[in-house]
Order: structure tokens, then sequence, then C-alpha cells
């Protein structure tokens, strides 16, 4: 392993690669920027996630097998989004035969905020971003990953895109009222419980509102996604954008 230059194998989720592509492409831009070397591996596919959470882990055997096999040889697994992450690490079903290669893809996957202030060791960013930024924080990445600290656990409060953003000139980072509480997408959720998951959606994007948040960020585009189809439904004056845009446009 090159630790001056990690080779990094790039996993963009299925909805980014699809719907929000310029996330994945920031994201590259972004590494390479603080010197990796990334790959993206062209045969990649889901990861299973969907299946599993419906109930049908038996059937994503084949997506974590192949998955396994195409990331296994890389120095570092990196994504912009924690829900993926946190079900390669966690949820995988075991594969007899594989159980090497396998705990090494749990040791070496990284959502993308805590490569950068984890492995890489970032504390400090040259760059400019002069807006007031919300921070939407996803219950797979906070609460699986450890991303940042949970309102309902007595520890010392962090937060890992907090201490990446800050550092940028003009960006104001602003507090909300709940700090950590669930948009409602939740996958199938926002699908099999439609109402309560649009409640749940209004009421993050209120908190963001009362704050007067020019543009609402966070590291899984599934959440921004979902925040985002509820604000341009309801025309609301608030832009959206992942956490890798902001530091992929202002760093230079």
């Amino acid at each position: 392993m090159n630790l001056t230059s990690p080779h990094i194998g790039l996993f963009i989720p299925c909805y980014v690669d699809q719907f929000y592509p310029k996330v994945g492409i920031a994201t590259l831009e972004l590494l390479e920027k603080f010197g990796c070397q990334v790959s993206y591996p062209l045969g990649q596919t889901c990861c299973g996630q969907p299946m599993a959470n419906a109930g049908y882990e038996r059937n994503t055997v084949g997506t974590a097998r192949h998955f396994i096999e195409l990331f296994k040889d890389f120095d570092y697994i990196v994504a912009p989004s924690g829900s993926c992450v946190l079900h390669v690490k966690e949820h995988f079903p075991v594969i007899s035969g594989l159980e090497k290669e396998q705990q090494e893809i749990h040791d070496k996957i990284f959502e993308l905020t805590e490569f950068l202030t984890d492995i890489l060791n970032v504390n400090h960013l040259s760059g400019r971003f002069p807006h007031k930024v919300g921070y939407h924080a996803s219950c797979h990445g906070q609460r699986g990953l450890r991303l940042a600290s949970s309102s309902e656990m007595n520890s010392t409060p962090f937060n890992k895109a907090k201490s990446l953003l800050e550092n940028l000139e003009g960006l104001e980072w602003i507090t909300l009222s709940r700090t950590d509480e669930c948009c409602g997408f939740g996958g199938t959720f926002s699908v099999t419980e439609e109402a309560l998951s649009l409640r749940m959606g209004r009421d993050r994007l209120d908190d963001h509102a009362q704050h007067e948040v020019e543009i609402l960020t966070g590291g899984d585009m599934s959440c921004i996604m979902h925040l985002q189809g509820i604000a341009s439904r309801e025309g609301r004056n608030v832009k959206f954008m992942h956490l890798a845009e902001i530091l992929n446009q202002a760093i230079q």
C-alpha cells in the first residue's frame, strides 16, 4: 500500500450514478486534489442494500460476492454514501470461502468524510464558500458509522462533516433546532409509509427554513433526494448540494 498516494476504488451508489452523476465526479476530483490515485471499476453494480432492507438478504449473495471480487485489491474503497458503506461493512451476508477477503473489505471501505478526516487526516482546508449551510445528518451515517455524535447519547459532540466545512472561508454552519432527526426517507419506508415519510421530510425542511439556510447539504444523496423532491413540489426556496460538491467547488 502506498500511504502517500493510496489507490482508491471509487464506489458510486446506484441512485448517484443514475440521478446525480455530478456527485460522483465531485468525489473523484476531490480525492485527486488530496493526492489519491482513484480508479472507478466499470463492472460495479448495486451493493444489494435495497433487497436486504426489504427482507431478501439471501438474494444479495451474488451482489456481495461481485463487490468483493471487484474491490478487493484496492488500498481503500471510498463512497459518497453512508448508507451503502454501512451495508457493505455490517450487512453483507457471510460468504463461505471469502471470509478473509470480506474482513479486508470491511476494514478498508469508508464514507467520504470519514476517509478525509480519519485516513487522510485533513484538518485544514483552503477554500471559499460564502453561504449559510444547513447539514442533514443521515441516520445510517450518524448512528451506524458514527460520523457525528447523537443527541440521545451523553457524549462529547462531534461532526466530521462540520470539521471539514467550517474551514471554508465565508461558510456559515447553521445549527438546527433538531440536529439529527430522520428525514423520513428510509428507502422503501418512503413508499410503504408515504404520508409519515412526507410529514417527517417537511419537518426537516421547516427546521432549515426557520434558520434561513441557503444550501442544504449532507453525505447521502438518498436523503437529499427525498428532501429535494418535497421542496421542489412545494416551491421552497432552498438549494441542495452533496458535501462533496461543496468541498470540490470551494477547494481549487
